[in-house]
């Protein structure tokens, strides 16, 4: 490669890389003007956006779920498994007086 080559090579990186920063009269940023176009194609006014994630369950109500499986399924599995996962909930007392009832 000759000297010339390298030095035309540098000159055309820097010039794409200095490029972007020119904009027009009243231009803006290609990404900013698309964030500009996404909000105006909304229905009734509102902007498309991401739908929001819900509120996380009470953990009470998701043991007291899983309690209440736990009776209708009435095996000692079934208990044995919720005691394992929920061992300092007070729930864990029923689950354990229902095992006992069904060792008998």
């Amino acid at each position: 490669m000759k000297p010339g080559q390298v030095l035309a090579g540098l000159i055309g990186v820097l010039a794409v890389l200095a490029g972007p920063d020119r904009l027009p009269l009243g231009g803006q940023p290609a990404m900013v003007g698309k964030a500009n176009a996404d909000d105006s194609s909304g229905q009734d006014g509102k902007a498309g956006r991401a739908p929001v994630m819900p509120m996380a369950r009470d953990p009470a109500a998701t043991v007291a779920t899983e309690y209440e499986a736990a009776r209708r399924q009435g095996t000692r599995e079934a208990f044995e498994l919720f005691i394992a996962r929920h061992g300092d909930d007070p729930l864990v007392e029923k689950a354990r007086a229902e095992l006992k009832q069904l060792a008998r």
